[in-house]
Order: structure tokens, then C-alpha cells, then sequence
């Protein structure tokens, strides 16, 4: 969308509180850690947190709340990233994906906005009829 990725995130069956959302970089989510995620995708290398003056990774996302029914939803713009090629591509050749921590993101702790485990992963692909996929938690 224009010049970044419109991103819309709806989960369910999820702890109830407010929890960090990152893009990491590599498409990849094996359970239960979801550690073959990698880092954050951050090709400007770049610290963490969207209110850190050295910030941010491109991958840094805002915080999703979710409800005591379990279910919660984030909308966002992202125009650090790309679903076309470049740098900034979540589409490169390793692919990314969306990862939901255990808790919220402080905006400003490098290396991961001291947002603990990782409890959640979608793999982000490009489907023929549009950019990309919705992506499924685990």
C-alpha cells in the first residue's frame, strides 16, 4: 500500500494482556520456541524499539492486546518494509515472520523490547492472488 505494508493481525486462543509483535527474519516457525524465526528483520541495522532515538529495526511492530476471551486484533503501516524485492523485502529468499511475544514490547530495550518468549509464529508468503498470506499462530 503506497510506500509500506498495511499489516493486519487477528488472533484467538491467546493468554489474555497486551503482548510485542516483531517481524523476524527468517520464514521459518518450528515449535516450541520458535528460535529458527532469527532475530528481528532489521536490514538497516538499526536498535530496537519504535522510541529509541537509534531505532528502529524495520521489523518492530506495535504492542497487541488481546481480551479475557482470548482473542485480539492489530492494524498497522509499516513503511520500513516491502513485499516487493530490496533490502527491506519480507519476501527475500529466507522469507520472515510474525512473532508474538509473552509480553509487551517496551519500545526501547535493544535487542527485543524486553518482551520475554516467544509464544506465537506465522510464516509470511507470497500467494498468486495477492502479496501475502494471512499468517497463522501456532
Amino acid at each position: 500500500m503506497g510506500s509500506g505494508v498495511h499489516m493486519v493481525l487477528e488472533m484467538t486462543g491467546m493468554p489474555p494482556g497486551e503482548h510485542a509483535v516483531h517481524v523476524h527474519a527468517v520464514g521459518r516457525c518450528e515449535p516450541p520456541a520458535f528460535a529458527s524465526a532469527g532475530p528481528h528483520f532489521n536490514p538497516g541495522r538499526r536498535q530496537h524499539g519504535l522510541l529509541n532515538p537509534e531505532g528502529p529495526h524495520a521489523g518492530d511492530l506495535p504492542n497487541i492486546t488481546i481480551g479475557p476471551d482470548g482473542r485480539g486484533r492489530m492494524e498497522t503501516m509499516n513503511e520500513r518494509v516491502t513485499l516487493s524485492t530490496g533490502a527491506n523485502s519480507l519476501l527475500d529468499a529466507d522469507g520472515s515472520a510474525l512473532v508474538v511475544h509473552a509480553a509487551p514490547d517496551d519500545f526501547k530495550t535493544d535487542p527485543a523490547g524486553n518482551a520475554g518468549a516467544r509464544i506465537a509464529c506465522g510464516v509470511i508468503t507470497e500467494t498468486p492472488t495477492s502479496k501475502a498470506e494471512p499468517v497463522r499462530g501456532y
